[in-house]
Order: structure tokens, then sequence, then C-alpha cells
């Protein structure tokens, strides 16, 4: 489960290709309009989930749209494009079109042979450090989706757990075959008593959505994300959890799209989190900037600490403009769920240190009742402060409220 590099690549000449328009605001329906008269290009609304996966798009249309978030992914040849992009600007109802990019899990080797838990501790670690293991809110009447590798339906620890679930994967189902979307489901919303300790889960009460937007090699796309982020809103979710990302080069701008689509669940009270990136070697002195989508200013970056709350080696960082580290969570030598007959595993990476932070933002959002900008400003406000730069750690390490 190591990073790869991800890229938005332009096809050849007039080859088709895979894109991301981006609407300008309450102009949806116009912007499908020029889409079409201008580009050729035919959309249908995701907004039913009647459409699921690129795959059973129907032959005579070229793309999705998802209008709460004012967003389409479409399939266009290049010529096409060029012809869209010639109404593009701040004025029209077409703001930008983007290439899509390609997207990872963010997570580092598990070690071999697999770690077992310490029995002599009631709680993980990061439990303890963000203070779960302390906290009276469960997550109880709060929505939760991961956005993954899918999940293990079958988990033990998960029995008593209703688990809403959707593959945006074309011809693969729910089940994790890779291992980091049970990992990560199970520090975001996983029990804090398993029937064999120690407890791992943030938010034990937290009703789980979980949407499987990487395949089973763990690489999908940002028109799956996309996807999968319309479909939490629609449930109702309050946060979406993503340990997924593409390395960016430093000075990179973020994503436009990713930026704005954001911006827009912000506003209708959902808080996107992002793992960071693990593309730092800074025992060599290489600090590497905020991955895609993370380091767009409106979904909360997370990177990673050990248990020492020092950084940790592979966490990417601010570097330069275009992204930035809002918060810190554990994310080494994390112990959670895993696909059966393995049942847990512990791994690393600012993966790990993402769900720490969707479960602590379930825990504030029913303490508090905070929804979209006013969870981000609770969680960065009760954040503890280290003694290292913001830089690297944000506003420091999240803290479950008592």
């Amino acid at each position: 489960m190591t990073t790869a590099m991800g890229s938005a690549t332009q096809p050849a000449a007039n080859e088709p290709g895979r894109y991301l328009v981006l609407f300008a605001d309450d102009a949806v329906d116009e912007g499908a309009r020029t889409m079409t008269s201008v580009a050729g290009i035919k959309t249908v609304r995701g907004g039913d989930f009647a459409v699921q996966t690129h795959e059973e798009i129907d032959t005579d249309i070229d793309g999705v749209l998802w209008e709460d978030l004012g967003v389409a992914v479409v399939s266009a040849a290049t010529d096409q494009i060029d012809a869209l992009s010639g109404v593009t600007g701040s004025r029209g109802p077409i703001t930008i079109v983007e290439p899509e990019r390609t997207v990872y899990a963010l997570a580092l080797a598990a070690p071999d042979p697999p770690t077992t838990p310490a029995l002599d501790e009631p709680y993980t670690w990061g439990l303890r450090a963000v203070h779960a293991d302390t906290s009276t809110a469960t997550g109880a009447g709060v929505r939760v989706g991961v956005l993954d590798t899918g999940f293990d339906v079958d988990h033990p620890d998960f029995a008593d757990r209703t688990i809403v679930t959707k593959s945006f994967v074309d011809g693969e189902d729910i089940t994790d075959v890779h291992g980091h979307g049970t990992h990560v489901v199970g520090t975001a919303c996983g029990p804090r008593q398993p029937s064999q300790p120690p407890g791992y889960g943030v938010a034990s009460g937290a009703e789980i959505y979980v949407g499987k937007v990487l395949d089973n090699s763990g690489a999908g796309t940002d028109g799956s994300i996309l996807a999968g982020i319309a479909w939490a809103l629609q449930n109702g979710c309050a946060v979406v959890s993503m340990s997924l990302g593409a390395p960016v080069r430093p000075g990179q701008p973020h994503s436009v799209t990713f930026e704005r689509a954001a911006r827009r669940a912000l506003d209708k009270g959902c808080l996107i989190i992002a793992a960071a990136g693990n593309d730092s070697k800074r025992g060599d002195g290489m600090i590497a900037p905020v991955s895609h989508p993370a380091n767009c200013p409106s979904i909360m970056a997370v990177g990673a600490i050990d248990a020492e709350l020092t950084v940790a080696d592979f966490s990417s960082g601010t570097v330069d403009r275009t992204g930035a580290v809002d918060v810190v969570a554990p994310g080494v030598d994390v112990l959670s769920s895993w696909p059966m007959p393995q049942r847990v595993n512990t791994i690393s990476g600012t993966s790990m240190a993402t769900p720490h932070v969707s479960g602590v933002a379930a825990l504030s959002a029913e303490k508090y009742n905070s929804t979209g900008w006013a969870l981000w400003a609770r969680l960065t406000q009760s954040a503890m402060r280290l003694p290292l730069p913001s830089t690297d750690v944000g506003a420091g390490l999240v803290q479950a409220p008592e």
C-alpha cells in the first residue's frame, strides 16, 4: 500500500479522455445546456443515483452531473474540450474544465508478519492521544461517510452496526479486497470495546456510510471521489473522510473544481477531511507539499504524528501557498480493523491520521450540534497546540470533547 504518482493527463489529439466540468454558482441548468450546445456533451443527473458508475451510463450520454456539487464528470474528445474551453470563465455558466486525476490510498506497507495488539492496553495509543477513550460522546446520530477501498461487511466487530454501502468502482462491489478501507472505517467509527481489546474506534456510535471509490488495488479517479461526495451529501453525512490523494509538485495549484465542490459541501453542513500525503522524507531534509485534493483550502488536510507527538517522517507539510496542513492526528503504528480472517492490523500513513480526525469531528458534531464551517472552527480551536512549526502540524493535535 505505497503511494504512487498521480497526474492529470491530457489525451492525444482528439482521443477521448475524462474531465471535470465546474459550473458557476446557481448555473447548473444553464451550464449543462451550454455544454451540449457548444460541445455536444450530454450528461445525466446523478442525484437519484440511478447511475452509479461510468459503465452504467447509456452510450448516448457522455457523463454524470452532480447537481449538489455543481460538477459534471464527462468523457469527451479533445476537440470537444477545446470548444468548451472557449466559453469558460468567470462570467459564464461554466467556470473551468480540468482533466481527471488518478488518486491512491495513502498508507505505508503493513508489517510482515502482521502486528498483534498489545493486550495490556484497553485502548490504542491513537484513541488515548485524542482523548476519545474518555469522551462521553460516541457520535450517536451523526452520519460519517468514508470514501475508500470498501469494507468487510462481515467483520465481527461491526456485527451490531448498521452500515450503508455503495460502490462507485466499475465492476467491483463494496468488498474490501485491499484492506485499507476496513482499517480506516475502524479507526473513525469502530468499537471502543471490541470483544478482543484494545478498543480502536473513535466515534463508536456514529452511523457509517461507506463509498467504495478506490479499486481493489487502491487506485481511483477524481470522478469516483466526486460521486462519493455527492452520495454522502445526499445521505446527510456531516463528515466525509478521505484517506486518499495524489502527489503534487511544489507550486502546483489546487483543483478549482474540488475546492468549489468542497466549499459547496461545507455550506450544506458537510465537512470533508482528507489525508495530507505520505511523500516527505524528513530524515533526508525533504518535505513534500500537501497532496490533491487535501491541498484545497476548503478541505481539512490532516498530517500524521507518532506516539512521541513528533511529525511522522513521511507526513507532507505546508511548503508553499497551494496547500496547508490544518491539523494532525496519530498516524504511525495505528491498529484498527482488517478484513477477516486477520481481523486487525497495524499500519501507518496520513491515511491512518485522517479517520482519527473524522471520528473526533463526529464526536464534536454530536456534542455541540455543529456542522460545516462551525465544526471546522471547533476542531481547530480545540486542538492541542504542539511545540512544532504550524507548517507541519497546523492548529495541532485534534481533541475529542469531554
